[in-house]
């Protein structure tokens, strides 16, 4: 994983601004339950009143509440009102004010000062017992009547008739005091809600008798409660879109990058690698893994980061909005994370087989795709198609596993959720028959629980993705931190500029990778400018192998080869490639036209090139032919071209570069004869100072080299001319009498 994040670098401020919407996204959709609660406890309850500290209260009314308050109560709560006198207004204040509580002029008014709300719950809290006990016994509810005939029945008989609060007003200090302690005392059990409601419906009271519009203020709380909460829904809508937005830019670009250094890290690797990987594999490595990396990029930026900051911030919100309930939030939690270990341990070995098994159905895949014409010629489709099914049967087996696992988990979850709402509202309940709790609470803390499960829910879901992304995103890390086994020097060299073309051999030894057994052993000769070098030997001797230590497929494994008089490991392999023109065994044309193939390592791309590359290969009499000429498109892999055609464009391309070192490995074997003549007729023609290697089969292609290297079992059995290796080497000369007449020995 060390080795693919640090792609994400590049996008570490939009990674950034990512995690601020989600703070952002997160208290908003924190918030929104607290308003529900509001609606339903301060909107609906308490007809839109929020304090119970009156903002504001007729004189003799707080007077006669403050009859039952301490004289430090008196004080403190006198010290937060100010009296609203229409003697010391102007006409203009007190029609304001008649705006706002109609019984101005019948009655003087306390208005409560503009103070913090730390001040206002403190006076909240002081007015509860006095306001509850006026209410008592002044309202004229069945309840409160019962409370005062109770009271006077205490009373002398001559008292019984009149005014409680009277009553209360005329008595001394002295006696009231220990009547405020038993009020205190009695109010002290009394649950804090009850209590709360129990003072707004008195507060609503003293509104209803100034005047004002009771009904109006109820509306107005639940209209500003809904818009607010309406734009916390918008603001949260944005940040989701800016995230989405966003994580999904973050992800392509890595998935970009990434790709394109997997890409640029295959293109470093030599046949050891590509033999060790497996061309299929790369591909899907380079694609399917990336996406699967790409899909967990984005399903953490938009998911995973958002879960703990939902997670953590309900958990806070529920605690606070009642404690009492907090062993829900601990069972929910246990239940969920108790599902996703149990599924992410049975569906984390299935994962990693996954991505196996797609590799093995690409193999299979394009195993069978490239040999079609070999498969329908020996007339063995059914036996394809078993492989095929076995191979598409046993990824189906292993995803169908993977995919019940996690279907299973849904419903599961949901199970739990809606298990978890039975026990809130029974837990709930109970809180609000004793009084300890509201509705609003209750519902907002049912909010808050599903917002801690559908977090952790989050958290499962990236339990389905990262099993996989982790396989892919280890496959990824093994080939990027796969050192090809040919690479350039640290400090390189630069070629010399007096001699151009010149190859040297010394003590060349070489054996694969993977072998114990030398390929090629003491390999001694050196290939000057102007000339043709050829090899030839029985199969498996070599040659091939002997031509492509020189552009560096591979490396010696003792011994050095000197091009120029410098070691090739000693320069960089783009200085030695530029130097060489290579013709493979099997001629590679790439999707475009035959220009675009000719010209392929010309970088001027100069059109008299092209057709002098052509001429020479023999290739122009087939190019005239195509009606667009050298626009004639070229399929991929060259599949609308015939096998010597596609020899004869290789050829060109060679040429066309104008390279110092000209390697043909067996690149005229699928020419005929005539045709190979005039080609290495041409060729000899034109080129005159560069060093030419041919790899061939036929003893034709290469009797008028200047040397001919025979080579039998990876050593050198002979150099020298066609003639004199006939005279001095019985291996060359048992091939060329094996494949020319007495006749054409003779004549050569």
């Amino acid at each position: 994983m060390r080795k693919v994040l640090p792609y994400l670098k590049k996008s570490y401020k939009s990674i950034v601004l990512i995690l601020g919407l989600l703070i952002v996204q997160a208290m908003c959709d924190l918030t929104l339950p607290d308003y529900t609660s509001r609606i339903i406890n301060v909107g609906v309850q308490q007809g839109g009143i929020e304090s119970s500290s009156f903002e504001v209260i007729r004189k003799e009314k707080l007077e006669e509440i403050l009859l039952f308050a301490s004289n430090e109560t008196k004080e403190k709560v006198l010290a937060s009102y100010h009296l609203l006198d229409r003697s010391t207004m102007t006409e203009e204040e007190v029609q304001k004010i008649k705006e706002k509580y109609p019984l101005i002029e019948t009655e003087a008014l306390y208005e409560l000062e503009a103070i913090d709300e730390s001040a206002k719950e403190e006076i909240e809290k002081q007015l509860v017992a006095p306001a509850l006990v006026d209410y008592l016994l002044t309202s004229t509810g069945e309840e409160s009547v019962a409370i005062q005939n109770s009271i006077k029945e205490q009373l002398p008989e001559s008292l019984r008739d009149a005014n409680l609060i009277e009553i209360f007003k005329s008595l001394p200090e002295e006696m009231m005091a220990p009547i405020r302690d038993k009020i205190y005392e009695s109010f002290a059990s009394f649950p804090e809600s009850i209590a709360s409601q129990s003072v707004i419906a008195v507060v609503k009271e003293e509104y209803k008798a100034i005047g004002m519009n009771t009904d109006a203020i109820q509306s107005n709380y639940i209209l500003m409660s809904g818009l607010k909460m309406l734009g916390l829904a918008l603001v949260s809508m944005m940040a989701t879109i800016l995230v989405g937005f966003l994580g999904s830019r973050v992800a392509a670009r890595f998935a970009h990058d990434l790709r394109e250094a997997l890409y640029t890290k295959a293109l470093a690797f030599g046949p050891t690698e590509f033999k060790s990987f497996g061309v299929a594999s790369l591909i899907t490595r380079s694609t399917n893994d990336i996406q699967q990396v790409q899909m967990l990029i984005v399903m953490t930026l938009r998911v995973i980061c958002y879960a703990p900051i939902i997670g953590v911030g309900g958990v806070i919100k529920a605690m606070g909005a009642n404690s009492s309930m907090a062993w829900i939030i601990a069972v929910a939690v246990m239940a969920v994370m108790s599902l996703v270990v149990t599924v992410f341990a049975i569906a984390m070995p299935k994962f990693k087989k996954v991505q196996k098994l797609i590799d093995k159905l690409n193999q299979v895949s394009r195993e069978i795709l490239n040999g079609i014409p070999v498969i329908r010629a020996f007339s063995n489709q059914k036996h394809e198609e078993e492989r095929f099914d076995e191979a598409n049967g046993r990824l189906r087996k292993t995803m169908l596993f993977v995919d019940r696992v996690m279907a299973l988990m849904m419903p599961t979850m949901m199970f739990v959720m809606n298990g978890i709402c039975v026990l809130i509202v029974w837990q709930g309940a109970k809180g609000i028959d004793s009084g300890a709790m509201q509705v609003g609470d209750m519902l907002a803390f049912i909010q808050y629980t599903m917002q801690i499960v559908m977090a952790f829910l989050m958290i499962s879901m990236f339990s389905i993705i990262f099993p996989r992304a982790n396989v892919s995103m280890g496959r990824i890390a093994e080939v990027l931190k796969t050192t090809p086994a040919v690479v350039d020097p640290v400090h390189p060299k630069s070629f010399g500029r007096r001699i151009k073309g010149l190859v040297e051999f010394k003590n060349v030894s070489f054996r694969y990778p993977d072998s114990d057994e030398d390929v090629l052993t003491d390999i001694n000769f050196t290939a000057t400018p102007g000339t043709t070098t050829a090899f030839i030997g029985s199969t498996g001797s070599g040659k091939s192998t002997l031509i492509n230590l020189i552009p560096r497929l591979y490396d010696v494994t003792k011994g050095e080869i000197l091009v120029d008089g410098v070691n090739v490991k000693e320069v960089t392999q783009h200085d030695l490639h530029e130097k060489i023109g290579f013709v493979p065994q099997k001629g590679v044309l790439f999707s475009g036209t035959i220009a675009s193939n000719i010209l392929y390592g010309n970088q001027e791309k100069n059109p008299e090139d092209l057709k002098e590359a052509a001429r020479i290969a023999q290739a122009t009499e087939f190019i005239e032919e195509k009606e667009e000429k050298y626009d004639h498109p070229i399929a991929q892999g060259g599949t609308n071209v015939s096998g010597g055609q596609k020899q004869r464009l290789s050829i060109a391309r060679a040429i066309a570069s104008h390279p110092e070192i000209y390697i043909f490995d067996d690149s005229f074997s699928a020419l005929d004869f005539k045709t190979d003549a005039a080609l290495r007729k041409e060729l000899y023609k034109s080129i005159q100072d560069e060093t030419v290697f041919i790899v061939a089969q036929r003893v034709s292609t290469i009797m008028h080299a200047d040397q001919i290297v025979v080579l039998d079992d990876g050593k050198i059995k002979g150099i020298g001319t066609h003639q004199t290796l006939l005279k001095t080497c019985p291996i060359y000369k048992e091939i060329a009498e094996s494949q020319l007449t007495k006749e054409e020995l003779a004549n050569e």
